[in-house]
């Protein structure tokens, strides 16, 4: 697939089934990742593989979370929760680890674990698979980032759902809307 058709057809996919990535393309994906921007050659991220029985740990994570947060949740909330680790056969959670020591600014190390995300999305799509970033409250909870190793202060900037898409995909990406978020500084081009 061209860069290009690449860049231009990435969505996310709204059910991924098996296969998911094997071994080969997992280091691929984690390879595209680890060739973000990366201002100061920081590496201010960390990538958390989360793949076969993991996942139900995960949803077990996330029940937790929503328990914790809300005592009152239904079972069937809670089994929602649960689920959601359920929805692909592989997921990278993508951590900002920033080194606040460092002269290069905190939101910046925290865009490059965010481009890190992005990376795998796309190679993810050129290898033939499709992906969803997602995060929710399980991303910002202590509990949860804790279990990953993951300081407070640090950031869990995406859970990337990684498999095949299902079939259900209703034909070519749809082109976005972008000329209404673009100005010319100081003046248009004549």
């Amino acid at each position: 697939m061209e860069a290009i058709d690449l860049l231009l057809s990435r969505r996310s996919a709204a059910v991924l089934i098996g296969p998911g990535p094997d071994e080969a393309a997992l280091e691929l994906l984690l390879a595209a990742g680890a060739h973000a921007p990366d201002h100061g050659r920081l590496r201010p991220w960390r990538f958390i593989v989360i793949q076969g029985r993991a996942r139900e740990r995960l949803g077990e994570l996330f029940a937790e979370r929503l328990q914790r947060s809300r005592p009152d949740a239904s079972p069937d909330a809670l089994a929602r929760e649960r689920a959601k680790a359920l929805r692909a056969p592989l997921i990278i959670a993508v951590a900002a680890v920033p080194d606040p020591h460092s002269a290069v600014p905190q939101i910046e190390q925290i865009l490059c674990a965010g481009a890190a995300a992005t990376n795998m999305l796309l190679a993810a799509r050129a290898l033939g698979f499709n992906a969803v970033w997602k995060t929710g409250a399980a991303a910002y909870d202590e509990t949860v980032k804790r279990e990953f190793g993951i300081a407070p202060a640090d950031a869990l900037v995406a859970f990337l759902y990684i498999g095949t898409e299902s079939s259900g995909h209703d034909g070519p990406t749809p082109p976005r809307a972008w000329r209404d978020r673009v100005s010319y500084w100081p003046d248009p081009p004549v």
